[in-house]
């Protein structure tokens, strides 16, 4: 009877060893994902401020570019409307498609602004311009963080032993945020 005692002591102590590792294991998943969605609601937040700006920059070219206004406002729309759940793969698929898109509008407007002279005669459009570029430098910085954020999660999940606790528990990969960003197309233009 004693030595029963004992075997069933240490079974049950290993199994609660073993269930505070995999409690453990998720905390640590569960912490790892927050961080993720952390980092790229600083992205989303950046964007809003970028949509915003773009509104202003629309708003300046209006009287003066009729054509590649409404170009720029359509992606404007469609980047401004993208999913943002950084949870779901897809979301990141169409806001990294709303960017894009965003992207190739945002360089043949400015283009088409640099070679007309009389929209930048208040230097509002320089004054806009100034600020989108800081603007995309700020979003490439959150990208990073982001980047950085799901390669965490990912890897996490993915090693021995969490990635058993990560099938259990339904955590999905994170998609990265992988995008070549305006400011690369907007460095090529200058409005000064």
């Amino acid at each position: 009877m004693g030595m029963a005692l004992v075997t069933l002591a240490a079974i049950v102590c290993g199994l609660g060893l073993l269930g505070l590792f995999a409690v453990g294991q998720y905390n640590t998943l569960v912490a790892l994902r927050n961080r993720y969605k952390n980092s790229f609601s600083q992205i989303d937040r950046q964007l809003k401020v970028r949509y915003d700006l773009l509104a202003n920059l629309v708003g300046v070219a209006k009287d003066h570019l009729e054509s590649e206004h409404e170009t720029l406002d359509a992606a404007y729309s469609a980047g401004a409307k993208a999913a943002a759940n950084p949870g779901h793969p897809q979301a990141i698929t169409d806001l990294v498609a709303a960017e894009a898109r965003l992207r190739d509008a945002l360089g043949r407007f400015l283009a088409m602004a640099e070679a007309h002279p009389g929209l930048n005669a208040e230097g509002n459009l320089s004054r806009i311009y100034t600020e989108l570029t800081s603007l995309e430098n700020r979003i490439c910085f959150a990208r990073e963080a982001y980047n950085d954020a799901v390669m965490v999660y990912n890897i996490r999940r993915e090693v021995f032993p969490a990635n058993l606790v990560a099938r259990i528990c339904n955590f999905a990969a994170a998609e990265l945020f992988q995008i070549e960003f305006v400011e690369q197309a907007a460095s090529k233009v200058s409005l000064t």
